[in-house]
This record gives structure tokens, C-alpha cells and sequence, in this order.
């Protein structure tokens, strides 16, 4: 704490200086050294004027010389006359307010602090009032109080389990994931951060991480953080082929500028040539590469789009058709769509990669995905109020004779 009130003073003291030394040089200025330099300025200019008309035979030498001669006198009269006239000069007034801004302005600050800021901030802060991840702060202990008295609550259990990785208290962030988890057991990231806290308890992956991890990817196959570590898990056990399954998907997910694709396809690369210097690691190689070869002709999806009579009158014969497939688990965004117009229904589609909106974003990056069907009052491919829709349940590539009724409007 001392070191930031050090700090502060520092920076009140250089902000007095870019404001008080401005002021306190001030001085008023002696209007007739105004005038001298306004008046040479005159005169130069003029005897410019008359070399001018000297050399363009406007003037004669003797003009010429003359005319500089009553110049000089009357520049010599006006100084002469203003230095006569000249009162002293008149005390800065400026000196005051330079003397008040340097009493105001450190006791405002100080006040503004103690009124807005948040003087507790570095007793919060790992490092200031206990050790890092021995002694808890003032926040952590409410986080726990809170979770003491009601032990249910995901969000309290959630926050005490991110504060105790914070602070490097690992087996206290997993047990806490532990409850959390049987309190919400269906959200992937959430058995993905449990790994991850036990597996920093223990110094590895293997072991109860790894199935962890599992249960993650059975909620959600392309969560990111649980392929990136269900590939460093593989690497640990040696697993090559299964590293390098997961972290190619993974790589098929992250989009192309996140700063951490170079990483991962280089942990792809090692995995790669790990594998192909074990034993039975070029066959393993070539079963990974095979389902690309096979998945590039069952790609698609195919079926049938109608619109029930629930909502036909709803409907507009022109209103845009949107049918578009997406991931079951994962993004949201169209990985391939179809355009058409409610005239055109009844409506067979098929839906493959070459209809893809970007060439990272496939129907082929994904296990499962879903068909929407739209009507779009306003011809957006975003759905709005007004539109209808219809839905198919999570679908694997390939399915064919999809039957997606139009029958409800979008809430």
C-alpha cells in the first residue's frame, strides 16, 4: 500500500509541474516589447518594398536612400517614444492560482479516492495480506461463506472454484468442480475445467483427468478446451493417434486468426511424427487419413421441406426460404444454406460442403449437425420476430429422406 501512495504523489507531483510552471512563468507581458517587434517587422518589410522598386527602376538611388533614412528615424522615434511610456510591468497574477492548484489539487485527489476508490483492492490481491494460495482475502472468504450457507448454488460454487485456481489451490478448485458438477451435469466446460484442476493437483492427465475429459466429450464433441486437453492427455500416455484426432478437430474449430493455431498445429506436426516412429504408426497414420477420403462424398444431407397448414396463411408466396444446416454442439452460424421462396415448397434439398459460407466452417468439421428451415418475412438470414420455422433433431452426415416441417413462428 505504501508503494501506491508513493506512486500517486509521484504522479500528483508531475502533474503539477505541466500545469503550475506554465502559470507560474506567466509574466505579463510588456506591451511595448509587443510593439518594438511589431513595428521592426513593419519596417522590414517596407524596406523590402523599396529594394522592389529600387531594382525595378520604380526608384531612383537617391529616393531609395532617402527613403531608408526616414525610415530608420521614425522606427528610432517609436522605440525611443514607447520605452518612455513604458509602465513597470505588473505583477503575475497567475503566481496565486499556481500556488492554489498546488494546495487543491493533491487534497481533491486524495478526497476522490477516499470517497470512489476501492481502498480494500490490495488486501484483495494475492500477495498482499497472505501468502499466494495460503490465506484468503476478504472476497474469497464471502465466496466461501456464501457457499456455506447455500452449498446448491451453482454460481457461488462456480466463482469459489475459478478463485481457488486463481490462487494456485487446486485440489480445493476440484473438489469444488465435484459438487458443482453434480449440481449441473450436463455442461461440458464444466467437467473440462474439473480435469483440469485435478490434473494440476496431480501433475497429470492420466488417470481420473482422462475420464473426466471423456465425459466432456460425450456432452460436447467439440468443446474447445476439452479436445485441447484430451490431446495433451493422449501425448501423455503416448496415445499419437488420438492426439492427433483431436487436436486436427480442434484445429477445424478455432478460427484461422486466433493466436493459437501455430501452436496447435504444431503439437499436430509432433504428435504426426511421433506416431510415424512407432511401431505400426504409418497404418495408424493412413486410418487417420482415411475418413477425409470417405467423408468427401457423404457429406451431405438430403430430404424434404413442407409447410404445414397450422401456419400456411401466414406464409407469403415471395417470402424468402431459408434451409440451413448447423452444428448440433458448437457454433451456431450456417455451415451450409439454401435459398428459395415459400412458392417453391413443397421442397426436396440436399445441403454438402460446397455450400459451406467459409472454407474453415464445414458440414464435415462436425459428427452431428441440425437442418433449419425458415421463412423470412424481411429476406434476413438472421432469424427475426414474424418468421417461421421448422427443425430436424441432430443428425450424422450423410442422412438422407429428412422430412422438416414448417409448423411454428419464431418467439
Amino acid at each position: 500500500m505504501t508503494t501506491f501512495w508513493m506512486i500517486s504523489a509521484l504522479l500528483l507531483f508531475v502533474a503539477l509541474l505541466f500545469v503550475g510552471i506554465p502559470l507560474w512563468r506567466g509574466i505579463a507581458r510588456n506591451n511595448a516589447v509587443e510593439r518594438d517587434a511589431a513595428n521592426l517587422e513593419i519596417y522590414r518589410d517596407q524596406i523590402a518594398e523599396m529594394d522592389a522598386d529600387l531594382r525595378n527602376g520604380l526608384l531612383t538611388p537617391e529616393l531609395h536612400e532617402q527613403g531608408k533614412r526616414e525610415l530608420q528615424g521614425r522606427l528610432l522615434d517609436e522605440v525611443h517614444q514607447g520605452r518612455q511610456q513604458a509602465a513597470p510591468a505588473p505583477r503575475n497574477p497567475y503566481k496565486m492560482l499556481t500556488v492554489a492548484f498546488a494546495l487543491l489539487i493533491p487534497l481533491a485527489s486524495v478526497g476522490l479516492y477516499m470517497q470512489l476508490g476501492n481502498q480494500q483492492a490490495f488486501s484483495q490481491m494475492p500477495g498482499h495480506g497472505g501468502e499466494m494460495g495460503g490465506q484468503a482475502g476478504p472476497s474469497l472468504t464471502s465466496l466461501e461463506e456464501r457457499v456455506a450457507q447455500s452449498p446448491a448454488d451453482p454460481e457461488a460454487l462456480l466463482m469459489l472454484a475459478r478463485s481457488y485456481s486463481e490462487l494456485g489451490r487446486f485440489s480445493d478448485a476440484a473438489r469444488t468442480y465435484d459438487s458443482l458438477t453434480k449440481i449441473v451435469p450436463d455442461e461440458a466446460w464444466i467437467w473440462a475445467d474439473y480435469a483440469d484442476a485435478l490434473a494440476m493437483t496431480h501433475s497429470t492427465l492420466m488417470g481420473a483427468p482422462t475420464k473426466l475429459l471423456e465425459q466432456a466429450l460425450k456432452l460436447d464433441p467439440n468443446n474447445l478446451k476439452t479436445l485441447a486437453l484430451s490431446g495433451t492427455a493422449a501425448m501423455e500416455r503416448e496415445d499419437y493417434a488420438a492426439a492427433v484426432r483431436h487436436w486436427e478437430k480442434l484445429l477445424k474449430l478455432v478460427p484461422a486468426e486466433n493466436p493459437d493455431v501455430q501452436m496447435i498445429k504444431d503439437g499436430v506436426h509432433q504428435a504426426r511424427q511421433l506416431l510415424a516412429q512407432s511401431k505400426g504408426g504409418k497404418a495408424a497414420l493412413e486410418r487417420i487419413n482415411e475418413p477425409v477420403a470417405q467423408t468427401a462424398g457423404n457429406e451431405r444431407i438430403s430430404g424434404t421441406v413442407t409447410l404445414s397448414d397450422a401456419v400456411r396463411s401466414q406464409a407469403d408466396p415471395n417470402d424468402t426460404l431459408f434451409v440451413l444446416a448447423r452444428a448440433a454442439q458448437g457454433p451456431k452460424m450456417p455451415l451450409a444454406i439454401v435459398r428459395k421462396q415459400v412458392k417453391d415448397l413443397p421442397l426436396k434439398f440436399t445441403l454438402d460442403d460446397s455450400m459451406a459460407m467459409s472454407p474453415e466452417m464445414k458440414m464435415s468439421n462436425f459428427d452431428q449437425v441440425v437442418v433449419v428451415a425458415r421463412i423470412s418475412k424481411s429476406g434476413n438470414a438472421m432469424p427475426q420476430l414474424g418468421d417461421l420455422m421448422g427443425m430436424s433433431k441432430p443428425l450424422a452426415l450423410g442422412s438422407k429422406g429428412i422430412r422438416i416441417d414448417i409448423d411454428q413462428p419464431v418467439r
